[in-house]
């Protein structure tokens, strides 16, 4: 019988809680021959409570400050043409397999694109100067930099690794991505009806991609959106300011290993958290500065079921530690660290089919096992960082005035 279709209850709800609203969907074709759908998962339907072994990340091992270097050869140095082509003015993408230094005053308004195993071991450093895309008028012609995978002529996904972004401004967003920009696309669902689902969108991602001394200007979205499965990234000694209509940074299903550590967060959010960790794992937020924390410091969550995908892997093995967070005013401020944060809450959790495994089996976000410690509340109370479950290393954390 033919897939069962599938909407969500709230369109609103998705597009103001989901993953960030203005990505588009992927299309891609699906990834593998997938059997028809079992009997679609309604409210009030009895459904599997136990997630299966897959879902659950394997412990973690000691994390440094800051992420390994991969051992990938260093691609020489783009050729005059490419490099003439990047300083003329427009705003067409250009796919970068080279490296390129900038200079101060350097300004580039192309989106630049890192695609493939081509790109591994290019070293973007603009010393100084601007990637500005701000002027464009939908989210993607906003992106200023994307890292991605590609489908071969086999249909395999060939994946990056080893990409640097350094001693940039950047105005406008970048994005880290194999299987899709998010984890609603088509590709995805059709990967996540079997069990490997999360073995499989990392070996497809990138790995290893380094954003390093940067300072963002968002232009009102997510400056830096970690897609599903990659693993590696890492966002260090860098500055984000700007306005999001959503998060600053978002760490998306089957991702792990991540890195944010020693930034300071100046952006302002209308409404949601500064960084979201949905379904990622074994990830180490560290040393960071969060200048306006009211409407939420670090949520960490599965998003269950949204746009028929399910999400396998529990955000565990997290460690948030080391941070502060500032408050302007406690009165209705929102958590420093929400531990659990859905929990199911979501009218969409109920879109994905009834597969015996992951978000299919319990919409619980099982935010297990994470580390939050030594963190500073600052014109806020220790209440802020909340938890329920005893798994949770939860301690340490003090607030100031």
């Amino acid at each position: 019988m033919p897939p069962i279709k599938f909407t969500s209850l709230l369109v609103a709800s998705v597009a103001l809680n989901g993953c960030q609203s203005d990505l588009a969907m992927v299309t891609d074709a699906a990834l593998r021959t997938v059997s028809g759908y079992p009997v679609a998962q309604q409210p009030g339907v009895s459904r599997p409570t136990t997630p299966s072994t897959p879902t659950d990340p394997p412990a973690p091992p000691t994390d440094p400050s800051t992420p390994p270097t991969e051992n990938v050869e260093a691609k020489p140095a783009c050729d005059a043409g490419m490099q003439s082509k990047v300083r003329a003015h427009g705003n067409n993408a250009i796919t970068l397999n080279c490296s390129l230094r900038l200079s101060s005053v350097d300004v580039v308004t192309h989106p630049l694109v890192f695609e493939g195993s081509a790109a591994s071991g290019s070293v973007l450093d603009c010393g100084g100067g601007t990637l500005d895309v701000s002027a464009g008028e939908s989210r993607k012609q906003k992106t200023a930099v994307a890292v991605r995978s590609k489908k071969d002529a086999s249909g395999a996904w060939d994946a990056p690794s080893g990409v640097t972004i350094r001693n940039c401004k950047i105005k406008g967003f970048v994005r880290i991505y194999g299987l899709g920009e998010n984890a609603n696309g088509e590709t995805m669902k059709a990967s996540s009806r079997n069990a490997d689902h999360t073995a499989f969108a990392q070996a497809s991602a990138p790995k290893n991609i380094r954003l390093d001394s940067v300072t963002f200007d968002a232009p009102d979205g997510i400056p830096l959106y970690v897609g599903p499965g990659v693993t590696k990234a890492a966002l260090v000694n860098s500055k984000v300011d700007g306005k999001s209509s959503s998060v600053a940074v978002y760490l998306d299903a089957e991702s792990a290993g991540n890195t944010i550590s020693n930034n300071v967060f100046g952006i302002s959010t209308e409404t949601r958290e500064l960084i979201a960790i949905d379904g990622s794992a074994n990830n180490r937020i560290s040393n960071n500065a969060f200048e306006h924390a009211e409407n939420g410091g670090i949520f960490v969550y599965r998003n269950c079921g949204e746009g028929g995908v399910i999400r396998h892997q529990k955000p565990q093995h997290n460690q948030i530690v080391g941070n502060t967070f500032r408050y302007r005013s406690s009165f209705l401020a929102q958590p420093a660290v929400w531990l659990n944060s859905r929990n199911g809450g979501r009218s969409y959790c109920f879109t994905d089919p009834a597969y015996p495994f992951g978000s299919s089996a319990s919409n619980r976000d099982f935010a297990q096992n994470n580390v939050v410690r030594d963190n500073k509340l600052v014109g806020g109370s220790e209440s802020l960082i909340r938890n329920d479950d005893p798994t949770n290393d939860v301690g340490a954390n003090t607030a100031a005035r």
